[in-house]
């Protein structure tokens, strides 16, 4: 990361089912595939920052207690073109009945091989292969 590209805090889920599907969001009138999370408010907690936009965006009550820290990651912006991302991300366990809401267009359950076919946000390709997937 250089300090030429502004650089966005976000906080970001990886949500996994049972089945080993991720659950992944477009925003409206964009083209990737992402975490569901979202911009950290100044002075907002990483962990309440993914806690609250998942609640946004998918309209699930997450428990706090059910997300786990992955650590920090940095990757270009999917869509601020020009902008870098320093991701604090969270596996959140025990999502269900998620419902796109707020700027979510679209939010699908995928197996990595199907996600890997879909456009996806750099961070979530980083992310897919942490996990040891072929994306």
């Amino acid at each position: 990361m250089t300090d030429a590209h502004p650089v966005l805090r976000i906080a970001a889920a990886v949500i996994v089912d049972d089945a080993g599907r991720w659950l992944l969001v477009r925003k409206r009138d964009t083209a990737a595939y992402m975490q569901a999370g979202g911009k950290i408010e100044p002075g907002e907690d990483p962990r309440a920052a993914v806690v609250r936009e998942i609640g946004e965006e998918l309209a699930v009550v997450v428990d706090p207690a059910r997300v786990r820290d992955l650590g920090r990651r940095d990757a270009p912006a999917a869509n601020e073109p020009g902008h870098h991302l320093e991701a604090h991300v969270f596996a959140v366990d025990g999502v269900t009945g998620a419902v796109p809401a707020a700027e979510i267009a679209e939010a699908v359950w995928v197996t990595p091989a199907e996600a890997a076919l879909l456009p996806l946000a750099p961070l979530t390709v980083d992310l897919l292969r942490e996990a040891g997937t072929a994306a």
